[in-house]
C-alpha cells in the first residue's frame, strides 16, 4: 500500500509582538513585549515609564498638605483611599487624636471607593473577554456613587477629600439618605452581575484553570489585594492592621484557594457585598463632632521614619516617610500593589495564549498610573 503520510517541512520559531502601549487590554499606557511560539506565549516582559511623573520626587519639594493631593493621580480608582493613606502616615507621626466622626466617615468613604472600583472592574473585565454588556451595567452603578462623591468634595474621580487632621469639608446633608438608597439598589444589582458575567458557561471557559498562581509564589512575588487572595494568601491590610473605624466593623476576609483567574474575578465580587456590609454598619452610627482638628499652616513632621498602610481596591499601599523636622518630606516612597501585581504577570501567563493573557491582565486590574509614579 502507498504511503500518503505527508511529512510536514514546517518547524516552529519564535517570534515578537508588541502588545500596547496603546492597547485596549492593557488598560494604561503599558507596553508588552510578548515572544510567542505560534499562540503560545513564552515571555512577557512589560515595559514602563510612559506615563512616570517623579511623583515621589515632587513630594520631596512640596508641603504634607500638597502631597495628599499628588496620590489621588496615583491609583485614581482608589484616590479616597490612597489620600487617606498619607493623612493617616502624618497624623501618626504628629501623634495627632483624629475625631471620631473623621474615622467613621473616611470608612464609609473608602469602602465605597472600593465597591465604585470594582464595578468599573467588572463592566471591564466582562468587555475584555468580549461581554460588552457588562460595560454599561458596571458604569451604570458606578455613576451613582461618582454622584455622591460629586455631591460631597465637588469631584467624581480625583477626589480630594482627606486632609491631615480630618477631612475638607463636613458630608453633605443628603449623604446619609443618598448611601442608603445605593444600600438598597446595590444590593440587587450583585446578583444580577452574577447572572450576566459570573454564572456563564462561556465565561467559566474562559477563566477556570488560566493564570494560576499558587500561595507560594503569590507570597514570594508580593501580591496582595484580591490577586494575593484569589491564591489562598490572607493579606487584607484592614484585617491585620485596621486604620479609622476598621476595627469597628464585622467582615469576612474574601479568600480563594484556587490561585486561577476566576478565584481573582470571585474574591472582588465578594469584596463588593462585604465592604457594603461595612458601610451598611457604618451609616446609621456616624458620631457627632467636629469634622477636622486645626493644623498650622505648615505642618512639619518630627525627625524620624514614619510608615502607614491601607489596602487599595488593588491590595497594599505603603507609605514610608523620612522626615528632616522640615515642611516637606526628605524622603516619600510608595509601596504600591500594582507593581508587586504586574511583576508576575510572565510567571503566569508563559504557556497559555493570547487570548488567557487578556483575561488573566484583567483579574491583576491595574491601574498604570499606580505603577509609574
Amino acid at each position: 500500500m502507498e504511503d500518503t503520510t505527508v511529512k510536514s517541512n514546517f518547524k516552529s520559531e519564535e517570534y515578537f509582538i508588541n502588545m500596547g502601549p496603546q492597547h485596549p487590554a492593557t488598560h494604561g499606557v503599558l507596553r508588552l513585549l510578548l515572544t510567542i511560539d505560534g499562540e503560545i506565549i513564552k515571555k512577557v516582559e512589560p515595559d514602563l515609564g510612559y506615563i512616570h511623573r517623579s511623583i515621589e520626587k515632587m513630594c520631596e519639594r512640596d508641603s504634607y498638605q500638597q502631597i495628599v493631593h499628588l496620590t489621588d493621580r496615583m491609583d485614581y480608582l482608589s484616590a479616597n483611599i490612597n489620600n487617606e493613606a498619607v493623612c493617616l502616615c502624618v497624623e501618626k507621626a504628629l501623634e495627632m487624636e483624629i475625631p471620631e466622626r473623621v474615622k467613621v466617615i473616611r470608612t464609609i468613604i473608602g469602602e465605597l471607593t472600593r465597591i465604585s472600583s470594582h464595578c468599573l472592574w467588572w463592566g471591564v473585565m466582562g468587555m475584555d473577554v468580549g461581554a460588552l454588556t457588562t460595560f454599561f451595567y458596571g458604569f451604570r452603578d458606578r455613576e451613582l456613587l461618582n454622584d455622591i462623591f460629586e455631591e460631597t468634595c465637588g469631584a467624581r474621580l480625583t477626589m480630594n477629600y482627606n486632609v491631615p487632621g480630618g477631612l475638607m469639608f463636613d458630608i453633605h446633608p443628603n449623604f446619609v439618605s443618598r448611601v442608603k438608597e445605593f444600600i438598597t439598589h446595590f444590593k440587587t444589582k450583585i446578583p444580577e452581575y452574577d447572572r450576566l458575567l459570573t454564572d456563564n458557561v462561556i465565561f467559566h471557559k474562559r477563566t477556570k484553570g488560566v493564570g494560576v498562581l499558587s500561595r507560594e509564589d503569590a507570597i514570594s512575588f508580593g501580591a496582595s489585594g484580591p490577586v494575593g487572595r484569589g491564591s489562598g494568601y490572607s493579606c487584607d491590610v484592614r484585617k491585620y492592621h485596621p486604620y479609622s473605624a476598621l476595627s469597628q466593623v464585622d467582615f469576612n476576609e474574601a479568600i480563594r484557594t484556587e490561585g486561577d483567574t476566576f478565584a481573582r474575578y470571585s474574591v472582588r465580587i465578594q469584596e463588593m457585598w462585604e465592604s457594603l456590609s461595612i458601610v451598611e454598619q457604618l451609616i446609621d452610627n456616624i458620631p457627632e463632632g467636629d469634622f477636622r482638628i486645626p493644623t498650622k499652616a505648615v505642618i512639619k513632621l518630627p525627625k524620624g521614619e514614619y510608615f502607614q498602610r491601607v489596602e487599595t481596591a488593588r491590595g497594599e499601599l505603603g507609605v514610608y516617610i523620612i522626615s528632616t523636622g522640615t515642611k516637606s518630606p526628605y524622603r516619600l516612597k510608595f509601596r504600591s500593589p500594582g507593581f508587586s501585581n504586574l511583576s508576575l504577570l510572565n510567571h503566569i501567563a508563559v504557556g497559555g495564549k493570547i487570548g488567557d493573557l487578556v483575561a488573566t491582565m484583567a483579574t491583576l486590574d491595574l491601574v498604570i498610573p499606580d505603577i509609574d509614579r
